[in-house]
C-alpha cells in the first residue's frame, strides 16, 4: 500500500491539475440526464399495466432508448468535437425538456407514443459521448482513470430513477413523473450553462469523414466488445430489473424499484473506482478478472435463484464487476485515442448501449417465447467471456503500443 503522503499528494495533483467546477457539472449532467434515459423501467409496471404490455413489448419498451441512445451517442460525439463539448450538452438537454415536458402535457397514449418518447429518451443517454470527453480534455494522462471514472459516475442517476419513480408515478400518475423530470432537468441545464467550460486545447475541426476514420481501426472494435459487455450489462439491467422482481417474485413496484436501486447502486458505485484501479494495476488486468466476475454471476442468475435474497446478491455482484468494469474500460479509451475523444466516446458508447437493449429485449422475447428468462442472462454471460477472451488476446500488444508517446510509468494499462 503507498504512504498516505503519496496519496495526499496524488489527490492535490489530481485537484490541482483540471477544472473542478466543468467536472462537476458533467456529472451532473450525465446523472440526472441518466435517470431520464431508464424512467420507462422503473416506471414499466405501472405503464405496462396502463397499455396492457406482454413480456415481449415490456422489453421492447426498455430496450428503445437505450437502443436510441446507443447511436445518438455517435452523434453527440461529433457534435462535442466539431463545436464543443458545452454546446452539444446545451442542445442535447434542451431536447430532451422538451420531449418529457410534451409526454407529461399530452399523456402517451399507446405503445406507439410511448416508442417516440423512448426515443427521445435516448437523447438523455447520449449525454455520456458529451459529459466524458468534456471531463477528459481538462486532464493529464495520469489522472484520466479518475477524471473519467468521477465523470462517469453520473451511472447513479439510474438509482434516482429507481428509488423515486414508481412511488411518484403511484402518488401523481406515471405521464406526470416526466414533467417532474423536465423541472429537474431544466435546474441542471443553468447549471450546467454556469458551471461548465470546455477545455482551452481542441481538436481541430474535421469532416465528417475524418471523424469516423476510427472505424478503420481494429482497435475500436475491441473497446466496442469490451464496453458493450460492461456498460451494456449495467444498463441493461437497470432497465429490465424492475419488470423482473415484479415477475419473478412477486415485488410491488415501489418495493421493486427499491431492490432495482440497490443493484444499480452497487454498479454506479464502483464506476469511479474501476477507474482509480486501472490507474493503480492497469485496466487491462483487472478487466480480466472483472469479465470472469460477471460471468459467474450472470450464469447465477439465471438459474432463477429461490429467494429474493440470492437474486439480488447475484445481481449486485454482477453489477459491482459490471460497473468496475466501466471505469476500467475508460481509462483506456483517452490513452489509445487522444485526438478522437469525442467521436470515439460516441462509438464505444454506442455499442455498449446496443448491448444494454439486446439484454433488455432478450430478457423480454425470452420470456416470452419459453416462459423463463434464463436464455437472455445465459447468452449475455457468454458474450462476457468472449470479452474475457478478448483481453488476453490483445493485452501484449497494447502494454507495448500505448507506451509509444508516454513518459514511461504515465499511466498503467
Amino acid at each position: 500500500m503507498p504512504p498516505v503522503g503519496d496519496i495526499m499528494t496524488g489527490s492535490k495533483s489530481f485537484l490541482k491539475s483540471g477544472h473542478l467546477p466543468t467536472l462537476f457539472a458533467a456529472f451532473l449532467y450525465f446523472d440526472f440526464s441518466f435517470m431520464c434515459w431508464v424512467l420507462l423501467g422503473p416506471l414499466g409496471i405501472q405503464i405496462a399495466k396502463a397499455l396492457h404490455l406482454d413480456p415481449a413489448h415490456k422489453g421492447l419498451m426498455v430496450a428503445t432508448p437505450v437502443l436510441a441512445g446507443a447511436f445518438l451517442r455517435i452523434f453527440n460525439g461529433i457534435m462535442a468535437d466539431h463545436f464543443g463539448a458545452k454546446k452539444a450538452g446545451i442542445f442535447a438537454q434542451s431536447v430532451v425538456i422538451v420531449g418529457l415536458a410534451t409526454a407529461s402535457i399530452l399523456g402517451v397514449p399507446d405503445f406507439n407514443a410511448l416508442l417516440c418518447l423512448g426515443v427521445v429518451l435516448g437523447m438523455a443517454g447520449a449525454s455520456f459521448a458529451i459529459a466524458l470527453p468534456m471531463a477528459s480534455r481538462w486532464y493529464p494522462v495520469e489522472h484520466q482513470g479518475k477524471a473519467m471514472g468521477l465523470a462517469g459516475a453520473g451511472n447513479s442517476g439510474t438509482v434516482l430513477a429507481a428509488l423515486f419513480a414508481p412511488a411518484l408515478g403511484l402518488a401523481f400518475g406515471w405521464t406526470h413523473v416526466f414533467g417532474i423530470a423536465a423541472v429537474l432537468m431544466t435546474v441542471v441545464l443553468a447549471s450546467f450553462i454556469l458551471l461548465a467550460k470546455d477545455a482551452p486545447t481542441q481538436p481541430p475541426k474535421q469532416t465528417l469523414s475524418a471523424y469516423l476514420s476510427v472505424l478503420g481501426m481494429k482497435d475500436t472494435y475491441w473497446f466496442m466488445l469490451f464496453y458493450g459487455v460492461t456498460f451494456g450489462g449495467f444498463v441493461g439491467l437497470s432497465s429490465s430489473l424492475s419488470i423482473y422482481f415484479h415477475t419473478q417474485y412477486g415485488l410491488a413496484p415501489v418495493q421493486a424499484g427499491y431492490a432495482t436501486a440497490a443493484c444499480v447502486f452497487a454498479g454506479s458505485l464502483f464506476r469511479p473506482i474501476g477507474g482509480w484501479l486501472a490507474d493503480k494495476v492497469g485496466g487491462l488486468r483487472a478487466l480480466s478478472i472483472l469479465y470472469v466476475i460477471a460471468t459467474a454471476a450472470l450464469c447465477a442468475v439465471s438459474t432463477g435463484l429461490p429467494t429474493l435474497p440470492m437474486a439480488l446478491m447475484g445481481f449486485i455482484i454482477a453489477m459491482l464487476a459490471l460497473g468496475t468494469g466501466n471505469g476500467a474500460v475508460f481509462q483506456l479509451v483517452p490513452v489509445r485515442f487522444v485526438k478522437e475523444i469525442g467521436v470515439i466516446t460516441g462509438i464505444v458508447g454506442c455499442a455498449g448501449g446496443i448491448g444494454g437493449f439486446y439484454l433488455a429485449s432478450s430478457l423480454g422475447f425470452s420470456k416470452q417465447w419459453t416462459g423463463s428468462y434464463q436464455a437472455g442472462f445465459l447468452i449475455f454471460a457468454g458474450l462476457a467471456a468472449v470479452a474475457c477472451v478478448g483481453i488476453q488476446i490483445v493485452k501484449h500488444e497494447w502494454r507495448i503500443s500505448f507506451s509509444r508517446g508516454y513518459a514511461e510509468g504515465a499511466v498503467r494499462v
